[in-house]
C-alpha cells in the first residue's frame, strides 16, 4: 500500500463526506469494496453496524508524516554508518591492490553506538538540551534524572523537552516535570506522533536503537540540522505545559477530593454550596489537567493522588 490514498479512495472518501460522513451497504457497487477495504486499513473509514463512517484524515496525514520523518532519519543513518561499515572491506582491498583513493580517517563522526551515552553528554553540555519523549515516560524514570537535569540548568543551560499528554496525566510525573520547570525547564505538550531525540548544544544528536540500552549519537552536522529542524516543527505545534504545572485553584482540589470520594456532581455542589454549572467548569479544569475523557477516568486519576 502506498503511503498517500490513490485516486479510486480519495473518490469514495469525498463521496462519503458529501453524504453526510456516512457509506451504507446498498450505496456501494462490487468494484467499491477493495477500495472500502484500503480506507478502512488507512483509518479514514471506520466500520460500524450499519456501514461506514468518514474519519478525520488529519490523523493519517500525522501518522504517515511521523513514519516518512522516521524513515527518513534511519536512511541518514544508514547513509552516515555505511563508509565505517565497508572500511575493514576497503583494508583488505587495498591491502591486496593498494588504496585507490584516499581512505577515511577513523575517529568519532557520523554514528557510534555506545551504551550510557547519556550522562556523559550532559556534563559536557552548555548551551541547550532539546528532548523530544514521546509516550508516557514513568515517574520513576523521571525521578533517576532529575539531578543530571537540575544541574544542567543551574549552570545556565536552557531545557526544552516535548511530553506527550499521557505522561501530564500522571500526578506523580507531573510532580517530577514541576520541579524542573521551577528551575527554568520549558515543557510543551503534543498530542501528535514524534520521533524520540535528544540533541546537545545543536552538535550531538542520541537517537534510539532496538537496543533500549544503546544509542546511537549523530555527529553530522547536516544529519542534526535535520534533527533540530523536526524538534523546532515539533515545538511550534506544542501547547504550553503551564496549566498543567500550576497548582490548581483550592476550590478545584476540594472538588477533586470529594470526586475521588464517590460523590456525584451534584453532591459536590450541594456539599460545597455551590452551583451545578460552577462544579461543571471545576471538574472540566481537573479533566483538563489529568487529560480525563469521562468522569470515570477522572474518578480513576483522583484516587491514585494523596490528598491530605
Amino acid at each position: 500500500m502506498t503511503d498517500e490514498p490513490g485516486p479510486a479512495e480519495r473518490a469514495l472518501y469525498l463521496a462519503a463526506v458529501r453524504a453526510g460522513g456516512r457509506l451504507f451497504p446498498e450505496d456501494l457497487a462490487p468494484d467499491d469494496h477493495p477500495t472500502v477495504a484500503a480506507l478502512v486499513a488507512r483509518g479514514l473509514l471506520t466500520p460500524t453496524p450499519t456501514g461506514y463512517t468518514a474519519a478525520n484524515p488529519r490523523s493519517l496525514g500525522d501518522r504517515i508524516g511521523a513514519e516518512l520523518r522516521l524513515r527518513a532519519t534511519r536512511l541518514l543513518l544508514h547513509a552516515e554508518r555505511l563508509p565505517g561499515d565497508l572500511r575493514p572491506l576497503s583494508h583488505a582491498y587495498e591491502a591486496l591492490h593498494g588504496p585507490s583513493a584516499p581512505a577515511a580517517a577513523d575517529g568519532p563522526g557520523g554514528v557510534t553506538r555506545v551504551p550510557d551515552c547519556v550522562p556523559e553528554l550532559l556534563a559536557g553540555c552548555t548551551e541547550e538540551l532539546l528532548a523530544a519523549r514521546p509516550g508516557p515516560q514513568p515517574a520513576a524514570a523521571l525521578r533517576s534524572t532529575l539531578t543530571q537535569d537540575l544541574a544542567l540548568l543551574r549552570r545556565g543551560c536552557a531545557l526544552r523537552v516535548l511530553h506527550q499528554p499521557d505522561t501530564l496525566g500522571d500526578p506523580a510525573a507531573l510532580r517530577q516535570l514541576s520541579l524542573r520547570s521551577r528551575q527554568g525547564a520549558r515543557i510543551r505538550v503534543l498530542g501528535e506522533p514524534y520521533e524520540q531525540v535528544l540533541v546537545f548544544d545543536r552538535s550531538v544528536a542520541v537517537l534510539p536503537t532496538e537496543d533500549p540500552d544503546r544509542g546511537a549519537i549523530v555527529t553530522d552536522p547536516g544529519t542534526v540540522g535535520y534533527l533540530v529542524a523536526h524538534f523546532e516543527r515539533d515545538w511550534a505545534r506544542a501547547t504550553p505545559a503551564d496549566h498543567y504545572l500550576r497548582a490548581p485553584h483550592p476550590t478545584t482540589v476540594r472538588v477533586g477530593r470529594l470526586l475521588a470520594r464517590g460523590l456525584t456532581q451534584r453532591a459536590v455542589a450541594t456539599r460545597l454550596g455551590l452551583s451545578e454549572r460552577t462544579v461543571a467548569g471545576h471538574i472540566a479544569r481537573l479533566r483538563d489537567r489529568y487529560g480525563a475523557q469521562t468522569l470515570f477516568h477522572l474518578g480513576w486519576h483522583l484516587r491514585g493522588e494523596r490528598h491530605d
